[in-house]
């Protein structure tokens, strides 16, 4: 593709048609050159565009007719959301982009979304949103490297704020595409999931260890976002195993809370087959909003303030034997292997003696749900320690090192 970039640039050309244009000039400006993708259904351009709104919705096999004949705004961009998704991925099969930027409000962000998660990891993807940020997105609808950028004073017109944004924008997607190291791991990957180093000692203990027995290792905050992206990678097979050892995600998607990463949570992996080795490090709190009070049955409670950010509710242990049931059913989904690890004796530093979490009584019904839940296809290890002891990541190795020689990891690449 050489230096000179191109840019795929997607919107709704009959009612963001100043806008769109603008965007495209600003690339070119740049030195990149620009394709043109319209997804309006009802109006048309002031000038044609590389592929017009026909191109795409033929390529979802119907036509504007049809989508216009659907009666359902929402039914008709989910036509065009299809067919602006294939070809998008057709144009960087055939090397013909280096990314892609799309505009859009709500029906516009719905449709980018599907776009960005068409094209690879290390393929820059940004989206203009009027809801940027917003809690209106979906966890698993994000791509595992979105980018996205508030549109502010950008819902109809162009004025002096929205060339602002829109001229960073696409600064942001050519400068992307110049300077992307895109990811060409010539090693099997581990996806590992974990919160801080702090909290959570085995990502320490695992990751030089693993490196040296031939591994990429890629580590994600279990904090909602860091869980998508998980899944996101996992559900396009890009991990070799997973090391899935948090889930308080799963349990803040059932406890009602917004840090989750969506209903996919510990599934994505086991439906393409890849090994899976759990375990339930925080398995016993919940997160939310420390800008917010605490959710339903937990207002009354005592809570971690981790930070401004984020604080952690604490488990009754009823609660904690549900949650246990939860991460079995999912994990008794998996198309391979899966294996799963139980600290008997705590699952965090924070549950320490001394420490806010410390319950050896909830800890105790945990461990026993889990024993109850965690049967066939699962196999159990019940570990006598603490998830941050040695002795547990000493385990992790030593159930790679029989995955590895028995072929369950496939170590070519």
């Amino acid at each position: 593709m050489g230096n000179r970039k191109t840019i795929l640039v997607i919107g709704t050309y009959d009612t963001k048609d100043g806008e769109l244009h603008f965007l495209c000039d600003s690339i070119r400006k740049l030195g990149g050159e620009v394709i043109s993708m319209d997804v309006s259904v009802l109006g048309d351009p002031s000038r044609p565009t590389d592929i017009s709104k026909h191109d795409v919705a033929a390529a979802a096999g119907k036509t504007i007719r049809d989508a216009i004949d659907s009666g359902d705004e929402n039914h008709a961009m989910q036509i065009m959301a299809e067919g602006a998704s294939k070809l998008t991925a057709q144009l960087f099969a055939d090397g013909k982009i280096d990314g892609m930027i799309a505009l859009g409000g709500t029906m516009g962000t719905d449709l980018a979304l599907d776009c960005a998660r068409a094209l690879p990891l290390g393929v820059p993807k940004y989206v203009v949103s009027t809801i940027a940020f917003s809690g209106l997105i979906a966890p698993d609808r994000l791509s595992a490297d979105i980018q996205m950028i508030l549109w502010a004073g950008g819902l109809y017109g162009l004025n002096d704020i929205c060339m602002a944004t829109l001229s960073q924008a696409a600064g942001a997607v050519y400068g992307a595409a110049q300077a992307v190291v895109p990811p060409r791991p010539d090693r099997p990957v581990i996806g590992m999931t974990s919160l801080g180093s702090s909290a959570l000692k085995y990502m320490v203990h695992l990751r030089q260890p693993l490196i040296d027995r031939g591994f990429s290792v890629a580590v994600f905050h279990a904090t909602g976002m860091g869980g998508m992206a998980f899944e996101s990678l996992a559900s396009q097979g890009y991990f070799a195993a997973v090391l899935d050892f948090t889930v308080q995600e799963v349990g803040n998607l059932m406890m009602g809370s917004l840090v989750n990463a969506g209903n996919d949570r510990m599934l994505s992996a086991g439906r393409r087959a890849i090994p899976v080795l759990a375990a339930p490090a925080f398995g016993d709190m919940i997160d939310f909003p420390a800008w917010q009070s605490p959710p339903g049955r937990f207002k009354d409670r005592d809570y971690h303030a981790h930070n401004r950010l984020i604080a952690s509710a604490f488990l009754t242990g009823e609660e904690r034997r549900e949650l246990a049931r939860d991460v079995a059913a999912r994990l008794k989904q998996s198309e391979g292997p899966v294996e799963f690890l139980l600290p008997t004796r705590g699952i965090h530093a924070w549950d320490l003696e001394g420490m806010p979490a410390h319950d050896p009584e909830a800890l105790a019904e945990m461990v026993e749900e889990y024993r109850k839940v965690m049967t066939e296809p699962v196999r159990l290890h019940d570990l006598d320690c603490h998830i941050n002891d040695m002795a547990f990541s000493e385990k992790v190795l030593e159930i790679i090192d029989r995955w590895v020689a028995d072929g369950t990891i496939a170590m070519a690449r």
